[in-house]
């Protein structure tokens, strides 16, 4: 067992691991005490966590099978890129939550990752207040320092803004925040927050509360990530990870010209990470094989990333795996790895405390027996359902001191674990057949 898994919990702790596994979703917080296996892949990701704090970019497709624990490994990465002095964004797609669009969808994700920026110290999210008044405290002590205002510093800080796009009023945003903070205007601060997240929607409102002509909107979201990796990094930071899950829903849009569009945004963001063009910026995307490799719909389905993403094949006629490639196929837990998860996870429902185990060792390989009997290799492939049922056992042992492991066992139901994202319909669609009808 590892020594992480030995440690005390805090009741916090392991219920919210424990709720969340229960759920069958990623918990946010504790991942430290169950993380098993994938180490050469979390090294690779350890070295684009350093080449961003030296000032360069990085970006990674983490594809795995539904189930397989992409999310997992997404959130592990993220709890060590806080560690690592990095600021952190977070989000799923969704259909109304997407990279490129002309209805609003683009700026919801940009909305939705701000709304869950995090630091080390606040790695539950809405940390971009901080990061503003850490800047601004900065700021203030060059300023007591030399003979210069703070509006002074501030401009001095963020002029190199100006060159990008969108510079120039994410700079004055920040000045009206100061000017808010020194004037106690609290409506003036809240307004400048509010265009720092993109929820000020129209220019008018912009123009009318903090004297800027632009906001962002679905065309700006990707010059307003790179504007906000050079922001964090003026405020003390080390740069920005933007970790985007289930970018399967670009896949499922129905419409080639929508899907067609964001594979054009990919194709940017990944020509300027790769070329060196941005800094101090990482971007971590999490999908299924079908959203790479479908040539009809996945990200092979255009030319430009199909080359670009394309399997190294050297490392697949030697039969390794190129740790450095853009695309990083999650490989599978081994047996003898989920097993150590489970002795994990009996540690941390015992929340720490080894007298207090529910189960035996025995009980554990019992239990991964029986998965192997009824789901065969699914079991530690996609072991999100093994997991669960596991959480599940415990839950009742724990409820019903009579009932003893051996008697229950037999009794577990597991299924193996299938995509349940069904392809839905985009109301842009303009494939044909796709709203077709009988």
């Amino acid at each position: 067992m590892s020594n992480n898994s030995k440690q005390r919990l805090r009741p916090r702790e392991r219920d919210a691991i424990i709720q969340s596994l229960r759920a069958g979703v990623t918990p946010r917080t504790g991942l430290q005490h169950i993380q098993v296996g994938r180490v050469r892949e979390v090294e690779a990701l350890l070295k684009d966590i350093e080449r961003i704090s030296d000032g360069g970019s990085s970006i990674r497709f983490i594809i795995g099978e539904f189930g397989s624990g992409k999310s997992f490994f997404l959130q592990l990465i993220r709890t060590i890129a806080l560690e690592k002095g990095l600021v952190t964004i977070h989000a799923d797609l969704s259909p109304d939550r997407r990279l490129h669009a002309t209805g609003g969808q683009a700026r919801n994700l940009y909305a939705e990752l701000v709304r869950n920026l995090s630091t080390r110290t606040k790695p539950e999210g809405n940390a971009l207040t901080s990061v503003v008044e850490r800047f601004i405290t900065e700021a203030r002590k060059q300023a007591d320092a030399t003979s210069k205002s703070v509006t002074e510093i501030i401009e001095e800080q963020l002029s190199h803004l100006s060159e990008l796009v969108g510079g120039y009023d994410f700079a004055k945003v920040i000045g009206a925040y100061w000017e808010g903070y020194e004037q106690d205007n609290e409506q003036l601060k809240s307004d400048a927050v509010r265009w720092l997240r993109g929820e000020i929607t129209t220019k008018t409102d912009a123009r009318n509360s903090l004297g800027v002509r632009t906001i962002v909107d679905d065309a700006s979201v990707y010059d307003h990530f790179k504007l906000l990796s050079l922001f964090v990094r003026q405020a003390g930071y080390n740069g920005l990870l933007i970790n985007l899950d289930e970018m399967v829903n670009l896949y499922k849009l129905s419409s080639q010209k929508a899907r067609v569009s964001n594979y054009e945004q990919i194709l940017r963001i990944l020509n300027d990470c790769l070329q060196g063009s941005a800094e101090h910026i990482g971007f971590l995307l999490g999908g299924t094989p079908d959203f790479l490799l479908d040539p009809r719909k996945g990200l092979y389905s255009y030319e430009a990333l199909h080359s670009r993403l394309a399997e190294n094949s050297f490392a697949r006629s030697a039969g390794v795996i190129d740790y450095s490639s853009p695309t990083l196929h999650l490989a599978n837990l081994a047996p003898e790895e989920l097993l150590i998860l489970l002795r994990n996870l009996r540690h941390v429902y015992a929340s720490g405390d080894e007298n207090k185990h529910l189960l035996p060792d025995e009980a554990l390989t019992a239990f991964l027996a029986h998965c192997s009997n009824r789901i065969g290799d699914a079991y530690f492939r996609t072991p999100r359902n093994t997991i669960k049922a596991f959480v599940d056992l415990l839950a009742v042992l724990d409820q019903n001191a009579d009932l003893r492991w051996n008697q229950l066992i037999e009794k577990v139901h597991l299924e193996e674990e299938h995509n349940t994202d069904m392809p839905g319909i985009d109301l842009d669609s303009d494939d044909e057949l796709a709203t077709f009808q009988l």
